[in-house]
């Protein structure tokens, strides 16, 4: 299969350009699968929540899901994005799973980071593994996610082939650390970042983009630079991530002894 993502700079508060360039990057891409990044919708340093608000959509309603649900069915591929999710007076840092059958399932951001605590609820959904097209199993997690081994390894544990990854990375250790995520769960990885500098209420956020597809083995097969916008796609067999062999004796999950970890 065919999997892909999209890196580009958002405008924050700017709904109307960031869907006309989505779309400017998305339509007539050929794949099965594009992760596009964490809260591409809306920008990310908010000054305050009445900011996220006028941005904010419930779980499929609103512009930007109707727009991406159209294009994934006019390209027939699975759209993973992220964005701020309205959920009566709650927000939450989500992202959504478009199927091009218009299906969709959501993920709400289990770990929060720095400022977002200001705006969002911790999420409540958990990690969940959703099954595409051919039976392809993919998993989401949100940014900062990736500082916590579990949130990984659960994914895996549940099944998941490709992990789904938007995110707004500003640290400069998630992509290599990705590699390490990818290694010890024999997965896919799809981080999909975005670039650019945002600065709002005093406060100046730079982000990393090299946003990155890797393979089972952590190894990269296709990246982006720190500032270049655009898309990239890669063809993978995800049953390559059913095989957890580290060794001839050995096996990533089959050798696991969980009764000597403390959770």
């Amino acid at each position: 299969m065919k999997v892909s993502l999209l890196q580009f700079e958002p405008r924050l508060l700017d709904k109307e350009y960031n869907l006309k360039k989505m779309k400017q990057l998305l339509i007539g891409l050929k794949t099965d699968l594009v992760v596009l990044p964490e809260l591409c919708n809306s920008g990310y340093v908010f000054a305050n929540k009445e900011e996220v608000f006028s941005v904010a959509e419930e779980a499929g309603k609103g512009e930007t899901y109707f727009v991406l649900n159209d294009i994934a069915n006019s390209i027939n591929c699975n759209i993973v994005y992220g964005y701020p999710e309205l959920d009566g007076n709650n927000l939450f840092n989500s992202c959504m799973l478009i199927m091009p059958d218009g299906r969709f399932y959501n993920y709400r951001k289990t770990h929060l980071f720095n400022r977002e605590k200001l705006f969002f609820s911790p999420g409540d959904t958990g990690f969940q593994v959703f099954t595409i097209l051919n039976g392809v199993k993919i998993g989401m997690m949100i940014c900062f996610d990736w500082q916590f081994p579990e949130a990984a390894r659960t994914l895996a544990l549940l099944g998941a082939q490709i992990i789904c990854h938007p995110a707004n990375l500003v640290l400069p250790w998630c992509q290599q650390a990705m590699k390490t995520r990818c290694l010890e769960n024999r997965v896919f990885a799809v981080t999909a970042n975005r670039i650019g500098t945002e600065i709002n209420a005093g406060e100046i956020f730079n982000f990393t983009g090299q946003s990155q597809i890797l393979n089972t083995r952590g190894e990269v097969l296709s990246s982006l630079s720190v500032s270049e916008e655009g898309t990239i796609t890669v063809e993978i067999n995800p049953e390559e991530a059913n095989d957890k062999t580290v060794t001839e004796r050995n096996d990533a999950f089959k050798d696991r002894r969980p009764e000597f970890y403390k959770l």
